[in-house]
């Protein structure tokens, strides 16, 4: 087997797509909040002082809820060497609804948003030493016009709240929306921020802060988006409907879905980052401090506008009557009365090569790696820069890639994005690892294994499993929760048995493979929708040894 070995380390611009991180420089290095993060969905950072930080922690068997709550509070201290510690459950902030902290209305109080049985509320809590005692559900006469998943910010001291939702008379799917306070318990109508801001896609988790006038937050309508990206905007007029033209924030935004900006003490900001565009959220920050290089020009909508009425000006100047003159691609006069046809060439971009970066699942630090081409009919050695046409050409079907000491991972050629920088975390085989088979399926209602991708797949990983005999694993076969429990518990098995069997028949010891069958008792996500219920029918992988 011919195999090619790649060496990202690049000084500037890698983007990362999996995992959502970008490396502007090495200087640059983006780290997890590890005592913050799980494998849940951890996402909306609040910053409260004290080095303290609250969050929304989903899916997890220790919220009021159990593993169905769509989300508790969770709260993150820093501590003195500067670490994350471990996050701890806030059951004095939380219902087995879905909860989210908005930030201080002031120094003592704390506004929480929850949905709970359909009904969005917020709710004022005080602060008592370590501990907040519930007050009173505020006023917010407009919040019922809001649908789906909310987030937003306190901002201003309090005196504003900044949302995000789906709403009837929105301009795209979730809107941006201010609310401003006029009581101790009372708040205005919510206005929305109107289209330059406000897109035909998602507009989420909005961040405002009053003494930049700068309104950050999380979007996917602007042009070139693969994910959501942090946009900044920046408020020009008196009115909340009048804002900048949105600016990206390089620096941190990236291929994944990025979203909930918190500024702590100086240059320290944290973010989260969805692993993939719908996967669960890591709370994400600079190794070190480094200075943030936010935007500071911004244009106005009236100047947009200008400049594309002068764009537009000049286009009707072009097409204009016969009896005018009009200019070609080489800036030679030509009189139309002349008989001579216009030859304008359209620029082509040279294709990009492929770009790969391969990181530590855990450590989201990058490792060396290898990548083997794989075609119908066996293996091929990839060269370097060849760019994607190329690859189809020559039929390639996708790429296994691997690191001494961890799992390998395919990625299908329709994998690749736009932008050709490709982002690969692998799961080191150690105690504790759990690798999802994501790439394993099975004859429906059934535990017999699809051809083709399943058994590719699966003859890699026991390639893998035959040259490191040492590892021990469990493979657990999951369901979702509808019909029968005790069928689903046993189809579960089955396919957990099948895994295991054609492990065994490619090499791999019937000794170091054990199985569990577990129905649909551990979901991953919730059983609502279909999406949902195909996240919870898995095979997983856990290193026992």
């Amino acid at each position: 087997m011919k195999k090619s070995n790649f060496n990202f380390l690049k000084a500037s611009s890698l983007l990362c797509l999996a995992f959502s991180f970008y490396f502007p420089t090495l200087a640059q290095e983006i780290k997890s909040l590890s005592g913050a993060n799980s494998p849940n969905d951890d996402s909306n950072p609040v910053w409260i002082g004290e080095n303290t930080l609250l969050f929304t922690r989903a899916f997890h068997p220790q919220n009021l809820g159990g593993i169905q709550d769509s989300g508790d509070i969770w709260m993150t201290v820093k501590n003195a060497s500067g670490e994350w510690e471990e996050a701890v459950h806030r059951p004095d902030l939380s219902t087995v609804g879905y909860d989210l902290a908005l930030g201080l209305e002031d120094i003592l109080t704390l506004l929480v948003l929850r949905t709970e049985s359909g009904r969005t509320s917020i709710h004022q809590y005080s602060k008592f030493g370590k501990e907040w005692n519930y007050l009173r559900e505020v006023n917010f006469p407009s919040l019922a016009e809001l649908s789906g998943t909310i987030t937003g910010r306190v901002a201003s001291g309090g005196g504003l709240i900044f949302l995000s939702g789906k709403s009837s008379s929105g301009f795209g799917n979730e809107d941006l929306f201010v609310s401003e306070k006029k009581g101790p318990v009372q708040w205005s109508e919510l206005n929305n921020l109107g289209p330059q801001v406000n897109g035909k896609g998602q507009e989420v988790s909005p961040f405002f802060d009053p003494e930049s006038k700068k309104l950050y937050y999380s979007s996917n309508s602007h042009a070139g988006a693969t994910g959501k990206d942090i946009l900044i905007s920046k408020k020009l007029g008196d009115t909340w409907d009048s804002w900048s033209v949105p600016v990206k924030w390089e620096q941190i935004s990236s291929k994944g879905s990025d979203a909930s900006v918190t500024f702590l003490e100086g240059d320290e900001v944290v973010w989260s980052s969805t692993l993939s565009s719908d996967g669960y959220a890591d709370l994400l920050t600079f190794a070190v401090p480094v200075p943030l290089v936010i935007p500071e020009e911004f244009v106005a909508s009236t100047q947009m506008e200008a400049i594309n009425s002068r764009s537009r000006n000049q286009i009707a100047m072009r097409e204009e009557d016969s009896s005018q003159k009009i200019i070609n691609s080489s800036q030679a006069e030509v009189k139309i009365g002349e008989s001579k046809q216009l030859d304008i060439q359209e620029e082509v971009k040279p294709e990009t090569p492929l770009e790969w970066t391969v990181i530590d699942f855990k450590t989201k630090q990058p490792i060396p790696f290898q990548i083997d081409g794989q075609k119908q009919e066996g293996v091929e050695e990839v060269e370097e820069n060849l760019v994607l046409s190329q690859l189809i050409e020559k039929e390639f079907t996708g790429f296994k890639i691997s690191s001494i000491g961890y799992f390998p991972k395919i990625i299908g050629i329709e994998d690749i994005p736009e932008d050709r920088r490709v982002l690969v975390a692998l799961i080191k085989a150690e105690p504790g690892s759990v690798v999802l088979l994501d790439k394993v399926n099975f004859k429906r209602g059934t535990s017999e294994l699809e051809e083709g991708e399943t058994e590719v797949f699966l003859a890699d990983l026991a390639g893998f499993l035959v040259e490191n005999p040492e590892i021990i694993l469990r493979i657990n076969g999951h369901t979702d929760n509808v019909g029968d429990p005790g069928l689903n518990k046993q189809l579960s098995l089955e396919r957990a048995g099948s895994v295991r069997d054609f492990l065994v028949s490619k090499g791999v010891e019937f000794e170091n493979l054990r199985i569990s069958g577990w129905g649909g008792t551990r979901p991953i996500a919730s059983n609502v929708t279909e999406a949902s219920r195909a996240k919870n029918r898995r095979v997983e992988l856990v290193v026992e040894k």
